[in-house]
């Protein structure tokens, strides 16, 4: 196969959860201009039209909570109806409530593994079927620094995300035989709604890129590489796997 063809989504049915913003809608951005037809998931209904509007023949808008245990059974159906059922999942929605040790809630707890970690896990299983069944399926969670590092205020996000890395390799474990690769990627710190705070403070900024081997924070189209290679038959071989998109910060 030809290095091009490699990278290859055309025509893949991909779903992208988090999609109206950050990252996620990067990521379905990604997807959607390089052929896929994109279904995006998303809570902000406005938003998630918006993103929609731009190429409404490739991209389908489901507004819906991913966490919502009562509606997964409806979220499922409708995620099938547009283009049929994802080839490729990509599990971008993320929830940091940023409470520290001592004043986390049970709510917000049970709130933030709903969204990180239980949805990422229970959508992979409800359309795995379907990729078994063509021998080919892609599944790419979002992990974290925070898989790896304990940062302040990040006990419920860190155990989330700790729990998405071995969650990937489980995945793996479970399903790759049948052609259905399940890798993660590990953002650094990239300019999302999720990072606001940390931007918003520039010396907070400048500490955190002075902290990357590259010497900066990410940018956004620094994510679409290594997504289209963890989508696509380029990585066919790769399986397990949490790839840092990080510009080097957790190799120091």
């Amino acid at each position: 196969m030809a290095v091009p063809g490699l990278f290859d989504v055309r025509g893949k049915v991909a779903l992208v959860t988090g999609a109206s913003s950050g990252l996620g809608r990067r990521a379905a951005d990604t997807l959607s201009g390089a052929g896929a037809n994109v279904v995006g998931v998303a809570r902000r209904r406005e938003a998630l039209g918006d993103w929609q509007a731009e190429a409404p023949e490739a991209r389908a808008a489901v507004a819906g909570d991913v966490a919502a245990r009562a509606d997964f059974d409806d979220l499922v159906a409708r995620i099938r109806a547009p283009f049929g059922a994802p080839e490729i999942i990509v599990n971008a929605a993320g929830l940091n409530t940023r409470q520290a040790a001592d004043d986390v809630t049970a709510e917000g707890w049970d709130a933030t593994l709903a969204v990180n970690l239980s949805a990422p896990f229970f959508l992979a299983q409800a359309f795995a079927p379907g990729m078994r069944a063509k021998g080919w399926g892609r599944i790419v969670n979002f992990a974290s620094l925070q898989s790896f590092r304990a940062f302040p205020g990040g006990i419920a996000y860190g155990a989330s995300k700790g729990g998405v890395a071995q969650l990937t390799r489980a995945m793996a474990q479970a399903w790759s035989g049948h052609g259905i690769t399940a890798n993660a990627i590990g953002p650094g710190f990239f300019p999302t709604e999720l990072t606001a705070a940390v931007f918003d403070d520039p010396e907070r900024a400048a500490r955190n890129a002075a902290q990357t081997c590259a010497g900066r924070n990410g940018r956004p189209e620094d994510m679409d590489g290594p997504l289209l290679f963890l989508c696509s038959d380029a990585s066919a071989y790769v399986t397990g796997q949490i790839l840092m998109v990080d510009g080097g910060f957790t190799a120091k």
